[in-house]
């Protein structure tokens, strides 16, 4: 008699999730969000499931030293839009990184991530910081190298 497979899924890890450290001194943008990315989705597990949020928590450092590649500082734009007429606001990526250069990171992370509940929760796993300093060292991150 034939037995059936059980499927499992994992479990939602809680407080045990892991840190990672990644330093996005001159990484190139898309590269280092893919990384980003997939730690926040735990795509790197054996136990992957699109509809649970077991990921890792990612803090990155040296955000505003990122790599945009080829004529992308002066020509990618970024747009805000407040709600009201009129209220649609644009910026390029050489003013953004003036502004606030982890948006640029974050930008980057949230296209890579499917639009839903669950990303969002992700979002707010990514920690990022524009210089070599950061506040999370009680959490002992494990350091990712690209």
């Amino acid at each position: 008699m034939l037995q059936k497979q059980k499927s499992t899924r994992p479990a939602n890890p809680g407080d045990s999730r892991k840190w990672y450290l990644v330093d996005a001194k001159d990484q190139v943008l898309g590269r280092l969000a893919v990384v980003i990315a997939n730690k926040l989705r735990a795509k790197d597990t054996p136990s992957f499931d699109p509809s649970v949020d077991a990921g890792a928590f990612v803090i990155v450092v040296n955000a505003a030293q990122v790599k945009l590649t080829g004529k992308k500082e002066q020509q990618k734009e970024y747009q805000r839009y407040s709600g009201y007429r009129d209220g649609l606001k644009r910026f390029t990526a050489a003013q953004m990184r003036a502004s606030h250069p982890d948006r640029i990171i974050k930008e980057a992370v949230w296209g890579m991530l499917p639009k839903n509940t669950i990303a969002r929760k992700m979002m707010t796993r990514v920690k990022v910081f524009a210089g070599p300093t950061h506040t999370h060292e009680a959490q002992k991150p494990e350091v990712i190298t690209l």
